[in-house]
């Protein structure tokens, strides 16, 4: 198994951090700048060489192709996932015995990438949005579509012990985020900023918050910042909040205070991986089934 987690950050309050163009195109990725204490990966110059070297072996090999053969799968799935698709990869490994690397990012970057040609197999993305981007430009198989799960929003806090909060209508977050920032995703493109900023428009909230609002690329860099302090509150799913010990849950959005938070699972168009449908299946599964649930996910299919 193979993880790749992107969490690089972005400065706040971009407004033509647009999604789509005005044609409904998928837009060219954001320019991004980090934040002091953002995560972030760092390669030397040597390993960069090497990087470059084993994906041209790869190429010459004919194994960088979308569903080169059934030694394995290649599965882009949303950051939120991440602690299930750890557990669901292993799992269908030792079923199968075949190896599931898991290629982890916000949806929005998951789709440029497919847009662009990526090698994926597998697309679960955190918003039907960008799947229905994705299938209106046939670069998903509409066939093997479904909704996989669903989600919910919460406020968290930095600490264990965080005092609790009414998510209702008037709710003055600017007076408790103080001098401190708001940590989301981004609002104009991750699934789950594009929540966040819905439920604090619903909350009458995000006027205020807005300039404050300190936006990554994926909920697990979101939930960074608020985990080591550098931002006092935050938006995330429940289910990352749950995966972090220094972080309180200090209130939910309710359901209506934003459009649904669905996953949808696809296959890519492109592949021609004999997996796809296996993979697709254990989705459903009890074993993957059982994974979801443990991280607090609920399964949207029966």
């Amino acid at each position: 198994m193979t993880f790749h987690d992107t969490a690089q950050m972005v400065m706040p309050a971009r407004p033509d951090l647009a999604g789509r163009t005005q044609k409904g195109q998928l837009g060219e990725p954001p320019v991004r700048t980090d934040l002091r204490g953002a995560p972030r990966l760092l390669f030397s110059p040597a390993r960069r060489r090497l990087i470059g070297l084993a994906a041209g072996l790869a190429l010459g090999l004919g194994l960088a192709r979308p569903g080169f053969g059934a030694d394995g799968i290649t599965v882009f799935a949303a950051a939120s996932l991440k602690n299930a698709m750890d557990e669901i990869a292993a799992g269908f490994e030792r079923e199968t015995g075949h190896a599931a690397t898991v290629s982890l990012a916000g949806s929005s970057a998951l789709a440029r990438q497919i847009r662009h040609g990526a090698p994926a197999d597998i697309l679960i993305s955190a918003n039907p949005d960008w799947m229905d981007a994705l299938e209106r430009e046939d670069l998903i198989d509409p066939a093997s579509r479904f909704d996989l799960l669903t989600n919910s929003l919460v406020l968290v806090a930095h600490g264990r012990d965080a005092p609790p909060v009414r998510i209702a209508p008037g709710l003055d977050l600017a007076g408790l985020l103080g001098d401190g920032r708001l940590a989301m995703t981004l609002v104009d493109a991750v699934p789950a900023g594009i929540y966040g900023k819905a439920a604090l428009e619903w909350l009458g909230a995000w006027k205020a918050v807005a300039p404050r609002a300190a936006q990554a690329d994926n909920v697990r860099a979101a939930l960074a910042l608020v985990s080591s302090g550098e931002a006092p509150l935050g938006v995330v799913y429940a289910t990352d909040a749950a995966a972090d010990d220094n972080v309180t849950v200090v209130g939910t959005f309710p359901a209506g205070a934003h459009p649904p938070i669905v996953y949808p699972a696809a296959a890519v168009a492109a592949s021609r991986n004999p997996l796809n449908r296996r993979f697709l299946a254990w989705l459903r599964g009890p074993a993957a089934k059982a994974a979801f649930e443990r991280q607090g996910f609920v399964a949207a299919f029966e």
